[in-house]
């Protein structure tokens, strides 16, 4: 099972502040990838939620909540031109003569910024040897488009010599699914909403124009990057490995259709993944997404006979990491891996996990990118800079004193020596209350909670990605960092390191990193 060196990767953020970017001199090289934006002569391609546009271009997701989520519907219409021959939507990706495969797995990227292209070196220096690459939900933000792929899709991901598949999140159903459609799949007629209110509210998706698709395939042209899979949803035979992608809309559950698709395609004992827009641990919590006509998605992977090791989503743009204990001895992996591009989601406000026995999942055993310390960190620094922010009165916050304000509240002992050595001065607790006031998270208003607020285009950034080899005894998966500077870029710090081997009973186990 081949896999990338790692014996002169640096530390990791949880012993090393400059691993996490704290320390950078320089950005990385990745700004040199990125175009001038037709649109401000002058600057770079970037993105901001603060304007009206992408926010009324989103309000998709304020009808769906309150007038009713015509996502299922629509998905089936889509299907329901699928040619015949798509059977059980199944996708085959040979293995390696020795029965293994390598492949890459990230979410959330679509933003077509620095944040973005960030991630691109890293996660090329580390595509040596992989099969393909799946993008876990919200390939395009901010709603979807044909056109977007282009500066958000096929200009960061054009020196990927290998095809690219994904699961929408609900920033793609934004525009019907429209551009998702057209790209992974090749269907080019959207279907359009039933009911007056739909029709009159709903968002219609905008046309695609010939000179840009043009572009589009020039950039991914190479016979190897070519791909069309089935359908939102899907399997790919993985060598040893079968992975199920599952499309959970914009609310977060299946259709009735899906449901019953779901249960057939995870029969059978062959190792199988799950790959969801939406995830089924995240922040401390656990989401069994349920399914129209009954059950849920977790009662499906935590089924014994299905023979589920891991579920990965995305939709949070931060990495977590749940080893959940079952009832009947077996660990589930539930991994969050939503650090693609996006703009940073907070993980300081996840409580010790110990406190949520209900969870199956102990704090020592559960990890999180950024750090929960350097996530609270990184919001003072960048809520500091807003001229809101500094009529406030509010403070940076340097990452020794905020991960020691965190093992000081939340009882979870700091990683790094550094912040065990600090006093946690009187500023730090006044700063660390006031952004502790503000709201964090939520679908406020058409689609602006306080970390869109807070995007920024440098580093760091603390974003990642997934590398997993996979063999028929056993299956490694990475979690590599990206922090935006020079330093790391061709050599990601690794962030956890899990491998999970099959047993004399035909169960997995999961090793989780000693630290």
């Amino acid at each position: 099972m081949p896999e990338t060196p790692e014996a002169t990767a640096p530390k990791s953020s949880r012993t090393s502040k400059s691993a996490a970017g704290w320390t950078c001199d320089k950005p990385g090289s990745y700004r040199q990838l990125m175009e001038a934006d037709p649109r401000r002569p002058g600057k770079q391609h970037s993105f901001a939620w603060l304007n009206p546009a992408p926010l009324w271009a989103s309000r998709n997701d304020r009808v769906a909540r309150v007038i009713g989520d015509p996502v299922g519907k629509l998905r089936q219409e889509w299907l329901a031109r699928r040619p015949q021959g798509d059977g059980d939507r199944i996708v085959e990706a040979p293995a390696r003569d020795d029965g293994s495969i390598s492949f890459l797995v990230m979410g959330d990227t679509g933003e077509g910024d620095s944040s973005q292209f960030a991630v691109v070196p890293p996660l090329q220096a580390q595509a040596d040897g992989t099969s393909f690459l799946v993008i876990c939900s919200d390939v395009i933000y901010p709603a979807g488009g044909i056109d977007e792929y282009l500066y958000n899709f096929f200009k960061p991901y054009r020196d990927y010599n290998g095809p690219i598949y994904a699961v929408p999140g609900n920033h793609d159903w934004y525009d019907n699914c429209t551009g998702f459609m057209y790209w992974f799949c090749g269907e080019k007629s959207p279907p359009k909403p039933h009911g007056l209110l739909h029709r009159l509210l709903w968002r219609r998706p905008p046309s695609g124009h010939e000179d840009k698709i043009e572009r589009c395939r020039e950039l991914r042209s190479d016979p190897a990057q070519q791909a069309e899979q089935p359908g939102p949803y899907f399997v790919i035979n993985a060598g040893p490995l079968k992975l199920v992608g599952i499309d959970t809309g914009i609310k977060g559950n299946l259709d009735e259709a899906q449901g019953r698709w779901l249960r057939q395609v995870s029969e059978g004992p062959a190792p199988k993944i799950l790959l969801t827009g939406k995830p089924l641990y995240v922040d401390g919590a656990r989401r069994r997404r349920e399914i129209d006509g009954g059950g849920t998605v977790d009662e499906i992977v935590t089924n014994r006979a299905n023979n589920y090791i891991a579920a990965i989503g995305g939709d949070i743009h931060n990495y977590q990491r749940y080893p959940a204990k079952l009832d009947d001895g077996r660990t589930m992996l539930y991994l969050v891996s939503g650090g693609g591009g996006a703009f940073m989601h907070e993980t300081h406000t996840i409580d010790n996990l110990d406190r949520r026995p209900e969870l199956h999942v102990s704090e020592k055993d559960f990890r999180c990118y950024p750090l929960r310390g350097d996530s609270l960190s990184r919001y003072s620094q960048l809520y500091a800079k807003k001229l809101v922010g500094k009529l406030a009165g509010a403070k940076y916050i340097p990452p020794d004193q905020a991960s020691a304000l965190i093992s000081e509240e939340r009882h979870i002992p700091a990683t790094r020596e550094s912040a065990r050595e600090v006093t946690i001065t009187g500023q730090t607790r006044k700063t660390a209350k006031r952004l502790d006031h503000l709201p964090k998270r939520g679908r406020g208003g058409l689609h602006v909670p306080f970390s869109e607020w807070l995007d920024s285009d440098e580093p760091p950034f603390f974003k990642n990605f997934l590398r997993i080899d996979a063999a028929p005894q056993s299956v490694r998966i990475r979690c590599f960092g990206v922090t935006g500077c020079g330093e790391e870029e061709t050599n990601p710090t690794l962030e956890d390191n899990l491998r999970a081997d099959l047993q004399p009973d035909g169960t997995w186990m999961w090793t989780l990193p000693a630290d």
